[in-house]
This record gives structure tokens, sequence and C-alpha cells, in this order.
């Protein structure tokens, strides 16, 4: 497992006390709430969690990728000290590329399926850079080189290279114009295990060389082992554990991480099929009062059904867990005899 980078690396990003909602049928609905997390220059951090959890949310809203019906309602985000304007959209668009890219799943859907490939990764080049049309291409050729795949290949449209050359497109297309932060949103669904594997070995090597801070959204924690320095699990639109990737493998704090880390399978040791956790997550219109994971959690207490527990600093990073109170906190009940 990786070592998270020394402290002296330049801080990036820090996003403080973050709030999106999203807007359905007149109603606001919260999405997330206070998530606040810091980002270094070099470091990989890893946004885990199931469906729902809000980790796509919070990482389209670093990028102010929001859709048109979310709106960062509290908190913000800023870039090198700087305050990002994530909440308008033409004030965003010299950020993105140029400061911060992401990496979406899916490439079929995010390519152009009638544009060859070399020309979609110049394009932001052209766009951005204000490269000139040869500069562009031979930009676009250095970076398919640089993510694997061979020059030539670069006239190829998108339905004629395989998933995994397509994926390793779409992270020449981020790294075009040498952004310092990178998202990856779930950028190996749906490959393979080999194919997986190669790509977040590609992700590392290319986070090493090129000195970038990767944000990588997941639902698997067995994704992250050798390509991430930090772990957040996030539940429920908060981030309810934070610590290095070693510390969240061996020794997990917040029980819904312990579930999670329980479900991987491990051939290594017989455990050859994975087991889900029990229940479901809430809903945007069904959140539960007190801790959201109380009605799932082998080691619910009654005071998780009153007080939402606060993320709070133990020695291995954070955790929102009644089991582990911040200072000032009980796991008694208060008595109201």
């Amino acid at each position: 497992m990786n070592a998270a980078p020394q402290m002296h690396s330049p801080l990036l990003l820090e996003v403080v006390d973050l709030a999106v909602d999203y807007r359905l049928k007149g109603i606001s609905l919260p999405a997330i709430r206070d998530v606040s997390f810091d980002l270094r220059a070099g470091e990989a951090v890893a946004l885990v969690g199931e469906s729902g959890s809000g980790k796509t949310t919070t990482a389209m809203a670093v990028a102010g990728l929001l859709s048109p019906n979310a709106a960062v309602t509290a908190g913000g985000i800023r870039y090198r000290g700087k305050r990002l304007p994530i909440n308008d959209d033409n004030a965003m668009r010299p950020h993105r590329w140029n400061d911060l890219s992401v990496v979406f799943q899916g490439a079929m859907n995010a390519l152009n399926p009638v544009q060859r490939v070399a020309k979609q990764i110049a394009e932001p080049c052209r766009l951005k850079l204000g490269m000139s049309r040869n500069d562009a291409m031979a930009r676009a050729r250095e970076l398919l080189e640089l993510v694997g795949i061979s020059a030539e290949r670069g006239a190829a449209f998108p339905h004629e290279l395989s998933g995994g050359m397509r994926q390793r497109v779409m992270i020449a297309m981020a790294l075009a114009c040498n952004p310092s932060v990178v998202i990856g949103d779930e950028p190996t669904t749906a490959l393979d295990v080999i194919t997986q594997a190669q790509i977040l070995k590609l992700l590392t090597k290319l986070r090493k060389e090129l000195n970038l801070a990767l944000i990588l959204i997941t639902h698997d924690l067995s994704v992250v082992a050798e390509s991430c320095d930090r772990v957040m699990i996030m539940y429920a639109g908060r981030i309810i554990e934070d610590g290095t990737v070693a510390d969240i493998f061996d020794n997990p704090k917040h029980p819904y991480t312990r579930l999670l880390i329980d479900s991987i399978p491990d051939p290594s040791i017989g455990k050859r099929i994975s087991r889900p956790i029990p229940g479901d997550p809430p809903t945007l219109q069904n959140r539960l009062s007190g801790c959201a994971f109380r009605s799932r959690c082998p080691s619910a207490m009654s005071i998780c059904a009153l007080n939402m527990p606060e993320l709070g600093v133990h020695e291995q990073g954070r955790v929102a867990c009644h089991l582990y109170p911040a200072a000032g906190q009980s796991t008694r009940v208060p008595s109201h005899g």
C-alpha cells in the first residue's frame, strides 16, 4: 500500500463544509452535507461508497459540473488558495481542463463516435491552450504514447478501440492541458479485472511522473489499495471515515467501513464470494434521523436514533460514529427523568 505524500507538498484543493441540494418536483433535497477535505500535489484520494452515497456529486461540485437541477447551497472550494466559482459555469470554464479535469466512466458514451480519437484529444489543446492545428495534433500523438497507445491509433474511431484503449484515450484527454488535479469518476467501471488493473496502474504511474493530484471515485474498496494514499468513506451524503489506505484496511473504525471491507472477495483465505451489506442505503427522499446507517448497523445504540455523530478526529484520521465520540460527546443517552 502507498505511503501518504509528504505534508510539505503544496496544498492544491480545499473543500470546506460543502453542501449540495437537488431540486426534484419543486422540492430541494439534500444530496451532500458538511463535506470537507484537502488535496495536496501528488496525492491520490479515493471517495468510496455505495451508489447514492454522494461521491460523484462531491466530485462534480468540485469540477463545477453539477446537473442543472443541482446547486451548491453552503461551503465552498479553494484552488491554490483562491475560491473557485463553482456555481458560475462561465467563470469556471478557465479552470476546467487547465486546472482540473475529469476522466468520466463509460468512455464510449463520453467520446464522440464520429470523430477520430486524436482529433478529440487535440480539441482542448486548441481551445484552451491556443495551439495551432498541427501543434495540437502533435500533442495528441504524444499523449497517446504517454498512455500506452501507438500514435498511429489516433486515426481510429472510438468503436474501433477496445474498452481499455478507449479509457486510455479519456485519460489522455484529461491530461491535454496539463491540469494539476484529475478526477476519475469510476474510470474502471465495466472493464474486466485485468484491464481494470492496467488502468489503475497507468493512473498511478502518471500521477507520480507528472505530480498530479487524483480524486478517484469508486464503490469498490479493492481498487484503491495499490493506487491511493487516502480513503474517504461516504454514506448518505456525508464523509463518515477518512484515513490513510493502510489505516482504513488494517484498522477500520466505522461499522460501515468494516462491512465494506468484509464484502471484498479474498481468494487467499478461501473467501471467493462477495458478502453484500444487508439492507439498502437511504434515498434523497428518505433520510433517517440521527445516524443514517443505524438501520443497517450491527453496532447500533439508542443514541444513534437521536443524534447524528460528528466527524471527529482520532489518532488515525476522522470518523463519524458514536462508538468514537468527538470531544465532549458521550455514547450515553441523556436522562429525561
